[in-house]
């Protein structure tokens, strides 16, 4: 006979874990918005394009589980599945997922719980991003608690390839033949010289812009609050000059 009192308390138990994740997510979101806003407004510009976040559903959670052949109690769940949050950030370019993660590790609340550099050190089919598994720690009614939340950060050609990887593999249910491998390793390659390009080309653009901001400031003389423009000031002391000759 079924204990209905025991299969509720487990329903309640569960809908908690999982509305923790939810909420942990919240609050990153939050603090990512909070950053996109700052950057923009110091310094004109935008360094992030688009922000996913996703929560696994219980049946995905379960088929970990039986994957790993882990305990099936929440806390062992919880300690041994970290990406059962997840957020995507993508970024303009190259230099931005650094700015980002460093202004993300310097908030005094999140937790690096993990952090891996795929940049820098490419998985073998090519595949670049940025991995943090970051602890956010998040309210209840009755208890504080540590959340995991991982976090990827890439550019938009590192995930354009990654969408279509994931595609492939799942068209062919993971057995993708050698030459089709060795074509995605260099669509990869391909992808990675096109952003180094481009950030190339966006810090020509930035140095051309902040050269040009130099001159047009050069043209003003600031004194306290007011601003004169040195031309017509020139203009002025020449005049006076002349009238007293």
């Amino acid at each position: 006979m079924v204990d209905f009192r025991n299969l509720k308390t487990l329903k309640v138990e569960l809908t908690r874990f999982m509305m923790a994740y939810k909420f942990a997510l919240d609050e990153m979101t939050t603090k990512i918005n909070i950053l996109k806003d700052e950057f923009n407004y110091i310094h004109d510009y935008n360094p992030i394009e688009h922000v996913k976040s996703r929560i696994k559903s219980p049946e995905s959670i379960f088929k970990k589980v039986q994957r790993k052949g882990i305990d099936y109690s929440l806390e062992s769940i919880k300690e041994n599945i970290k990406d059962i949050a997840g957020m995507r950030i993508t970024c303009s370019f190259k230099d931005d997922i650094y700015k980002l993660s460093s202004m993300i590790a310097n908030q005094k609340d999140i937790t690096i719980i993990e952090y891996k550099d795929y940049n820098k050190h490419p998985k073998p089919n090519g595949y670049q991003s940025l991995h943090m598994i970051l602890g956010i720690p998040i309210f209840m009614s009755d208890r504080e608690e540590l959340m995991y939340v991982e976090v990827q950060i890439r550019t938009i050609a590192m995930d354009f390839w990654a969408s279509l990887e994931h595609k492939i593999y799942y068209k062919y249910n993971k057995e993708v033949p050698q030459k089709m491998l060795s074509e995605l390793k260099e669509a990869a390659d391909m992808a990675a010289h096109l952003d180094q390009k481009m950030e190339g080309l966006h810090k020509e653009i930035t140095a051309m812009k902040l050269a040009d901001e130099a001159k047009e400031e050069e043209r003003f003389l600031t004194i306290g609050r007011e601003k004169f423009n040195l031309p017509m000031l020139e203009n002025f002391i020449e005049g006076k000059l002349g009238m007293k000759k």
